[in-house]
């Protein structure tokens, strides 16, 4: 059994497949670690919601390289095929994207893909070691679909071809939902012609009369594949039948999970998937996000409120990827001074090829207790706080940070690389001056004429503390 390079207990994941804790290990010992992550569908903006899902991924990554593993990363961009509801009724969301912007679908594609990967480089989110678009694979598609036809799962009704759900025996292991609790059109809406309301659509036909701007020949007719099966081919086709983690969010539980278990199972008569790993949904003031409601942010918006990409990272790292996580302006602001504190503290530290190892292990443990991220950030400022070196604190920290993934050392260099402008240290002087001889109401106005400025004093019991200010 391997336990890793690292020492210390033994990785252990939250598997939803089974609702415990479970020690991990990899289908095979010598191999990479294969792992499927669901990607976005590309019709809009990929807002602060989506990216927490993706830092949670990289977090896993983290871990498991740190363990000592190598991982066979797998992404999927969804660009067809994902309908606006979960009943395979309504439309594509990506012809919706391309109505709403009044671009070809295609473009749309490449825009918001675009502004997915721009937002994965800003947190520092490692890149998947392969990245596969749904339009890219649609022969993968058929080829699966025709072998679920061949095996009896298949029927075909006005508006496409369907997987019937009450031939594959397991369909609810990962949901555990009560199928006689399950009242028709309850989860989904009713589709003429559909034989149980948990039936879903491997292959949609073009509607009558209308051309979609994605559609390709089958050998069922013109169409475009469901949105459940490009996960099954793509992830099968480059990590093979059974793949050791596949990750998402927890809405993907009920129905596109436990879908892509039911058809890629009965393809093979193999188990698809070991370990399933689901994050939960952040909130903004407890509120879902919405452009409606005006709540709706994107790593982008962050950044132009002043915001490094790095303090949303450390905020994220707060909250346990099984824990719901509510977004607020002032949590941010809190995180990002906390961020901005630990570089404070690196930036004073001397390298070292040594380590405090006592930390080292607690941090270990913590990051295989199911990724317990906040716990690991607790010992990170207990290291800080510590008697050890500084250059041992250094080295540990280091090590810490290719798990973190928050730049520590990176960026405590670029902020001593900041030149602050002697004008603004004149007025900082002056402004402690005048609050030593307790004027206060002027060094008040000399503080918003530095921040007229561009720059922030804050007071600390070291003295003023200055800093480039957050727009």
């Amino acid at each position: 059994m391997k336990l890793g390079k690292q020492q210390g207990n033994m990785l252990r994941l939250y598997n939803t497949l089974t609702r415990t804790i479970e020690n991990f290990q990899p289908l095979h010992l010598n191999a990479s670690v294969s792992m499927y992550s669901c990607g976005p569908t590309v019709y809009d903006y990929q807002h602060i919601g989506h990216m927490r899902r993706y830092v949670g991924d990289d977090m896993l990554v983290r871990v498991l390289k740190y363990n000592g593993y190598k991982v066979d990363h797998v992404m999927n961009i969804t660009d067809v095929g994902h309908l606006v509801s979960d009943s395979d009724t309504g439309e594509d969301k990506m012809e919706k994207g391309a109505r709403k912007y009044g671009k070809s679908v295609w473009n749309i594609a490449k825009k918001f893909e675009k502004q997915f990967w721009i937002s994965i480089d800003e947190l520092n989110i490692k890149r998947p070691d392969y990245v596969m678009h749904a339009t890219d694979y649609i022969a993968d598609q058929i080829a699966l679909i025709k072998i679920l036809e061949e095996k009896g799962y298949t029927y075909r009704i006005d508006d496409g071809v369907y997987f019937d759900t009450t031939k594959f025996k397991n369909y609810y292991q990962l949901s555990r939902q009560n199928p006689q609790a399950l009242k028709a059109g309850a989860r989904v809406d009713i589709v003429a012609g559909k034989k149980h309301p948990e039936d879903f659509a491997l292959w949609k036909f073009s509607p009558k009369n209308e051309k979609r701007q994605m559609e390709w020949e089958s050998p069922w007719g013109i169409g475009f594949p469901g949105w459940h099966i490009e996960c099954s081919a793509m992830s099968m086709k480059t990590l093979g039948a059974t793949l050791d983690i596949h990750t998402g969010g927890i809405d993907h539980i009920n129905v596109h999970h436990t879908n892509e278990i039911a058809q890629s199972e009965a393809a093979t008569g193999k188990q698809f998937v070991r370990y399933w790993v689901h994050h939960n949904f952040l909130v903004v003031e407890g509120e879902k996000m919405s452009k409606s409601l005006g709540n709706f942010f994107t790593v982008q918006d962050v950044v132009k409120k002043g915001f490094n990409p790095m303090h949303l990272r450390y905020l994220y790292l707060q909250t346990h990827y099984r824990q719901e996580m509510n977004f607020t302006w002032e949590s941010l602001e809190a995180a990002g001074n906390a961020y901005d504190r630990l570089v404070k503290e690196i930036a004073t530290f001397t390298s070292s090829s040594g380590g405090a190892k006592q930390f080292e292990q607690q941090f270990t443990d913590n990051i295989n207790d199911d990724l317990n991220i906040p716990k690991a950030l607790a010992t990170v400022w207990e290291l800080i706080r510590s008697d050890e070196a500084l250059p041992a604190r250094a080295a540990s920290l280091s090590k810490m940070d290719t798990v973190l993934g928050l730049n520590l050392f990176a960026t405590a260099v670029k902020q001593e690389a900041l030149e602050i402008p002697q004008s603004i240290l004149n007025l900082v002087k002056e402004r402690e001056g005048l609050r030593k001889i307790g004027d206060f109401a002027a060094s008040d106005e000399m503080r918003e004429k530095i921040r007229s400025l561009g720059w922030e004093v804050s007071d600390t019991k070291t003295g003023p503390e200055v800093s480039p200010l957050r727009s």
